[in-house]
């Protein structure tokens, strides 16, 4: 796919150290010039940001399995996504695909043919894909060989959850929904307790099969991450581990912990749209007024990183530099992406167009390349 020579001018450019300001924004060949270059593009009365780099976004599960069981060609679940992807401004996405003891499309055999698929149509997508696997801790049966997957499926990243209802199995209790979701994981509710039971039993053996686990990965240059960190203790056990990431810190202590030491924090964009979290746990505001906070995901639903970083520059608590900086040069530390993430020369074209008026998603370019256009845009492009 060929890239674009153009410069766009007459916008207002985000620019990086400057915030928006009236420039030119030449590119050519995918990469941001420093001098004009092609024909001339008049975006008078829109912004040009940088592209939206999504670190972890399991929005996708519903374009790969709308109901019931998996779509029977799941790459077109795929190509649905990276257009919704696009439609929201996003140049880079992590699809974060679980490999769970939940089943379905959570399962360690969806995740496999989830990862396929992805690489599959890596070739004919302009947004680019990187897989990251969810993998729970507590599912020991799988540990072995799990290294030798991931380096099979070329997923770069990969997160630790725990999401087994220890307080309720400890009493021997059933959770609640345990049935429904028995039933989506094709499995007799009495089986799938029994599983919760016995994966819960062999707690004690998890820390010291993590260790192994994750020295193996680090060793394949695995990037790790944990997920819903609710304590200092549980930071650090990440950390000394390799795993510099924390995925949506559930408490302050927690997140206090990972930036004291270093370690990169992401929060989920939903949280701070909707002004707190779903499930009572630390405010992603909050957070992100004490500076913790180094990027927002998408966590579940896409619209929310623009949405989000927009909000936090309309409120005040930080300026429009700032506020996009953490869906885009941000993330881009975090994942290591040096050549991403700013408008600045020498960078990849990778970009969001917005209406200045309604800060709606006009157009989005990917390494150079339009991957969505749409309403009056395409007619300044096409004259």
């Amino acid at each position: 796919m060929t890239a674009l020579n153009l410069t766009l001018t007459g916008a207002e450019v985000l620019k990086p150290e400057k915030g928006l300001v009236p420039v030119d924004l030449p590119f050519a060949d995918g990469i941001i010039q420093a001098d004009r270059i092609g024909r001339q593009i008049d975006l008078s009365g829109y912004l040009v940001l940088p592209g939206i780099i999504d670190l972890h976004g399991d929005g996708f599960e519903r374009h790969i399995a709308p109901r019931r069981g998996a779509m029977k060609q799941m790459n077109e679940g795929i190509l649905s996504v990276e257009a919704e992807l696009a439609a929201n401004g996003i140049t880079t996405a992590v699809l974060a695909q679980f490999h769970s003891w939940e089943g379905g499309v959570r399962g360690p055999e969806f995740a496999g043919q989830v990862f396929d698929a992805i690489a599959s149509v890596k070739d004919r997508v302009v947004t680019d894909l990187m897989p990251q696997l969810r993998f729970e801790t507590h599912m020991l049966d799988d540990y072995a060989g799990l290294p030798e997957r991931i380096a099979a499926w070329k997923v770069p990243y990969i997160v630790f959850n725990n999401h087994l209802p220890h307080d309720r199995l400890a009493e021997g209790r059933k959770p609640p929904r345990l049935t429904g979701q028995a039933l989506k994981a094709g499995r007799n509710p009495d089986a799938h307790f029994e599983l919760l039971l016995s994966m819960h039993a062999r707690n004690a053996e998890v820390p010291a099969a993590l260790d192994d686990l994750c020295t193996t990965l680090a060793a394949q240059g695995v990037r790790m991450g944990s997920h819903d960190d609710a304590t200092a203790q549980t930071r650090s056990e990440w950390r000394a581990r390799g795993a510099q990431i924390a995925e949506f810190p559930e408490t302050i202590e927690a997140a206090e912990a990972a930036r004291s030491a270093g370690d990169y924090i992401i929060l989920g964009s939903p949280n701070v749209v909707r002004g707190g979290s779903h499930k009572g746990n630390a405010s992603a505001l909050d957070l992100i007024t004490m500076g913790y906070c180094d990027a927002l995901a998408s966590d579940y639903h896409y619209p929310s990183p623009r949405r989000a970083a927009l909000m936090l520059a309309k409120s005040g608590l930080m300026d429009m530099a700032g506020a996009w900086a953490l869906v885009s040069s941000g993330p881009a530390r975090v994942l290591g992406l040096m050549d991403r993430g700013t408008l600045a020369s020498g960078k990849r074209a990778d970009l969001v167009i917005l209406d200045a008026a309604t800060h709606r998603v006009a157009a989005t370019l990917a390494g150079g390349r339009v991957s969505y256009m749409a309403g009056d845009i395409a007619a300044r492009f096409m004259a």
